[in-house]
């Protein structure tokens, strides 16, 4: 019989939770529910979301073997004192099931998620065992991490990005400028595809970090000039995107010649693929908030008890 681990990760954006055998996986997952007009939702509500939603999500997942042991992501980032009440649905809900099971249970980071699907999907899982620079660009994180490997996981040092609002919550608010539902990634993404003019703004920045304020500023200045909203659309994605690769080279510069990973929900915008010669991308489905990596990292994990 195939030997299976499970793992679960309830972020502020999608429950999901996920097998994996060692090299194929399968990930089940669903947007948590936003109000129109409204640009997520409390901790309180999402904690409480999560706990409706994962019967429905584990029923949806297909589990064809033994398991062999139960995985969550415990916190935003492995750093001490990253904490998000909604990650507790899903720590709960991993522990109870390994407890009455009797399998092993491990904790990780939803950062460090990310990057284990990222270069398995990708199909670059070397990457965990070498290191190697990682964006993480999502709703509430835009960071340009220096990734190393730590036993069987990875240890992540912030070393760019954002200084004030993150790529995911400019591009949501834009949306929600132009009426887009929330989360507004993949509508502003198909909306940029009919720009004309593809203008861009270079946001300020000093080294490896830069500030998105100044194109939301202007952003709001082409809605109140009355521009079409493809031209709105592109505007900021690009923005993001100068922003983003500016700093990915100021980062090179330092630290060397290594291999760039893309991942969060924002990784998956078509634009930015397209606009970034080089890069290794997740799959679309496994940029945004997902359970797969976790698993992976879990499987790693249980592996390496021997």
């Amino acid at each position: 019989m195939k030997k299976l681990v499970l793992a679960f990760d309830t972020s502020n954006y999608t429950t999901s939770c996920a097998v994996f055998d060692g090299e194929q996986g399968d990930n089940s997952g669903r947007l948590l529910d936003v109000r129109p007009g409204e640009l997520g939702l409390r901790q309180s509500d999402a904690l409480f979301a999560h706990v409706r939603r994962l019967p429905e999500i584990m029923d949806a997942l297909e589990i064809p073997g033994e398991l062999m042991a139960v995985g969550a992501s415990e916190t935003p980032r492995e750093t001490e004192g990253s904490y998000m009440p909604c990650f507790l649905a899903g720590v709960a809900q991993a522990r109870g099931i390994a407890r009455v099971m009797g399998l092993p249970y491990f904790g990780f980071s939803h950062q460090q998620g990310h990057i284990a699907a990222a270069a398995w999907s990708a199909g670059h899982m070397e990457l965990l065992d070498r290191p190697h620079l990682a964006w993480h660009l999502s709703g509430g994180t835009t960071e340009l991490l220096h990734v190393t490997p730590c036993g069987t996981a990875v240890r992540c040092r912030i070393v760019g990005g954002t200084q004030d609002v993150s790529a995911g919550q400019l591009i949501d608010r834009t949306g929600q400028l132009l009426g887009l539902p929330f989360p507004a990634g993949r509508e502003l993404d198909r909306l940029s595809r009919g720009a004309v003019e593809k203008r861009s703004y270079l946001p300020k920045g000093d080294g490896c970090r830069f500030s998105l304020s100044g194109v939301e500023h202007k952003m709001k200045q082409m809605k109140e000039r009355g521009e079409p909203a493809e031209e709105i659309a592109y505007f900021s994605l690009a923005s993001v995107i100068r922003a983003v690769a500016q700093a990915t080279g100021e980062a090179l510069k330092e630290l060397g010649d290594l291999p760039v990973l893309y991942s969060g929900g924002v990784a998956s915008n078509s634009l930015l693929r397209e606009l970034t010669p080089g890069g290794i991308f997740a799959q679309p489905r496994y940029s945004t908030d997902n359970a797969l990596g976790t698993a992976i990292l879990t499987w790693r994990a249980v592996n390496s008890l021997g």
